[in-house]
C-alpha cells in the first residue's frame, strides 16, 4: 500500500530541516503551525528535527561543550538506530571539527563504537591524555570483539576447507573427500554407453592436512590516514589468522618507516594502539621488509594494502614485487579492506601491477575469507575479483 500523504510529508520535513521545510508540515504555509525550530513538528519529532539540525543546519548547534555533545550523543542513540546514529556521529566530529572532545574520558563512555571511530582515536592516539586512554581501549576492544564474532569463524572455516582441498590424492579415505568433478574427468576414456556410465578406476580426491604449517601470510599494511577502516579490518583479520596453527602469520604496518607487529597478533587492540595513522609512505621498504620474513615462497601469500600512493622508489617496489612473484609467492594488493569500496589510489602503479599479473582491489571484510581460500588454492585472483568483487581488477 501507499505510505500515508501524512507521514511522506512528515520525512520529506525532517529531510530537509527547517526554514522554508518548515510549511511542509503545516499545509503549506511557511514558518509552520507551532513555529521556531522544528515548526509544524511535534513531540518526538520535534526532538528528532533538533538533533538533526546540530549537526546539519548550517550554523550547526552543538559548539565545542562536552556536556552538551554528551546529551546530543544520548538523544540521537534514543531516536535513531544504531547504523544512522554511527553515520550521525561520523558526520559530527568531521562537520563540527569535535576530535579534540574524544580526547574526554566521559565523551568516550557516550559514543557508538564503530570502525570509523576508532580510526579516529588511534589517529589520536599519540596525543591522547592518559585519563582517555582506558575509556579509548575500551571502545577499541569493545568494536573488535564484535568484528571477531562476525568474522573469525567464517575466516577459519574458509581457510581450513581451503587447506583441506589444495593436496590431491589418488587414495581418498572417504567418499566426503572425492573431487568427483575431477574424477570424472580422469576417467572419460572409461564411459560405458550401454550403461549411460563412467567407471572410475582412478579416484581424484582432497587429502587431509596434518596439524602443521602449510602456508606462511604475510600481511603489509600502509597506515596512510585513509587507510583507517582497512586498518582496523586488517589487524582484526591477522589476528585470527593468526591463531591458526596451520598457518605461519606476519604483520607489518608501514608509513616511510616499517613496524613488525607479529608478536602482538595475539592481542588486536594492543596491536591496533601500535599502528600510528597519518605521514608519508615508502611501500617498497615494506616490501623489501616483507621479503625477509619468507622463508618457504611457493608456499606463501604475501598482501599488502595500501591506496598505492609511494613515496619511495616506484620501480625498486615493482621489481620485488615481480621477483616475489618470480619465487612463487601468491601476491595480492587490495586497495581497501574495509565497506566502503577503494579510496583514492595510484591508477599507474595499480595499472603497472596488474600488467605483471598482480590485480589490484578493494575488498569487503565478508569477502575476504573467500579470497584468503582463492590464494590458498593457488585460483587466479584476477578471475576470483571479477567474480566475487563485480568490479575486475585495476
Amino acid at each position: 500500500m501507499a505510505e500515508p500523504m501524512d507521514e511522506r510529508l512528515r520525512r520529506w520535513r525532517l529531510v530537509l530541516g527547517g526554514g522554508d521545510a518548515d510549511g511542509i508540515c503545516s499545509g503549506g504555509q511557511s514558518g509552520g503551525q507551532s513555529g521556531g525550530q522544528g515548526g509544524g513538528l511535534q513531540g518526538a519529532d520535534a526532538d528528532m528535527d533538533r538533533a538533526l539540525a546540530a549537526v546539519y543546519d548550517r550554523d550547526g548547534g552543538l559548539g565545542a561543550s562536552a556536556p552538551r555533545v554528551a546529551r546530543w550523543l544520548g538523544d540521537i542513540r534514543t531516536y535513531f538506530p544504531s547504523t544512522v546514529v554511527q553515520v550521525m556521529q561520523k558526520d559530527a566530529i568531521q562537520r563540527l571539527n569535535l576530535t579534540r572532545l574524544l580526547l574526554e574520558p566521559e565523551m568516550l563512555e557516550a559514543v557508538e563504537p564503530d570502525v570509523h571511530l576508532v580510526g579516529t582515536l588511534l589517529a589520536l592516539n599519540r596525543v591522547m591524555p592518559d585519563q582517555a586512554r582506558e575509556s579509548a581501549r575500551a571502545v577499541v576492544r569493545k568494536v573488535v570483539q564484535e568484528l571477531e564474532r562476525r568474522l573469525a569463524q567464517k575466516t577459519r572455516a574458509a581457510v581450513t576447507g581451503a587447506l583441506d582441498r589444495s593436496a590431491r590424492t589418488h587414495r581418498p579415505k572417504r567418499v566426503s573427500d572425492i573431487d568427483w568433478d575431477r574424477t570424472i574427468r580422469a576417467n572419460l576414456k572409461n564411459y560405458l554407453p550401454e550403461k549411460n556410465t563412467v567407471v572410475p578406476s582412478r579416484l581424484v580426491g582432497y587429502a587431509r592436512r596434518q596439524r602443521s604449517v602449510q602456508r606462511e601470510v604475510v600481511l603489509a599494511i600502509d597506515q596512510s590516514g585513509s587507510m583507517a577502516a582497512s586498518v582496523v579490518y586488517s589487524s582484526v583479520f591477522g589476528a585470527v589468522l593468526a591463531s591458526m596453527r596451520s598457518l605461519k602469520t606476519s604483520l607489518v604496518v608501514f608509513d616511510t618507516a616499517v613496524v613488525d607487529l607479529t608478536d602482538q597478533l595475539h592481542d588486536p587492540v594492543e596491536l591496533l594502539f601500535g599502528t600510528q595513522l597519518g605521514g608519508g609512505t615508502d611501500i617498497n621498504r615494506a616490501i623489501a621488509y616483507s621479503q625477509g620474513l619468507i622463508t618457504r615462497p611457493a608456499n606463501s601469500i604475501f598482501i599488502l594494502i595500501s591506496d598505492l600512493y609511494e613515496g619511495g622508489v616506484r620501480q625498486e617496489m615493482l621489481r620485488r614485487v615481480a621477483a616475489m612473484t618470480q619465487a612463487g609467492v601468491q601476491v595480492i594488493v587490495l586497495l581497501a579492506l574495509s565497506d566502503e569500496g577503494a579510496p583514492f589510489y595510484d591508477h599507474e602503479n595499480a595499472a603497472a601491477l596488474a600488467a605483471m599479473g598482480v590485480p589490484a582491489f578493494a575488498c569487503t571484510p565478508d569477502a575476504f575469507p573467500d579470497l584468503m581460500a582463492a590464494a590458498i588454492e593457488r585460483r587466479d585472483i584476477a578471475q576470483w575479483a571479477e567474480r566475487h568483487i563485480g568490479l575486475g581488477s585495476s
